[in-house]
């Protein structure tokens, strides 16, 4: 019976990795794609506080509230990979919302921002 019950649980894990949104990364995935294209962004979101106390090596901040003023200075290939994060994840997926509507394609985020590192 507990064999059972363990095997459904690592099926409904699997079921759900596979159906979650394709934009969604772990950190490892994020780290490996930057790795394969050096021209990709790793953004911050965040406050410029908040970067300041801890961010991620090799990211940049544009806080979310500046993204659309900012961005297209620093980022003019709209096909360039971007890998947008956050705290928990709510600001990242903004952020992502805002950059597909200025016409950014190859956009990803880190799944449930820095707080699930």
């Amino acid at each position: 019976m507990k064999l059972n019950n363990i095997k459904n649980k690592i099926k409904n894990v699997l079921q759900l990795r596979l159906f979650r949104s394709t934009n969604l990364l772990t950190y490892v995935e994020a780290k490996d794609m930057l790795k394969e294209d050096a021209n990709g962004i790793l953004l911050d979101v965040r406050s410029i506080q908040e970067y300041k106390e801890y961010h991620l090596n090799g990211a940049i901040c544009i806080p979310l509230y500046e993204l659309q003023i900012k961005i297209e200075n620093i980022v003019q290939n709209k096909q360039q990979l971007i890998i947008v994060y956050c705290q928990s994840g709510a600001r990242s997926k903004k952020g992502v919302g805002v950059l597909k509507a200025m016409g950014y394609t190859n956009l990803y985020e880190i799944d449930g921002g820095i707080d699930n590192i």
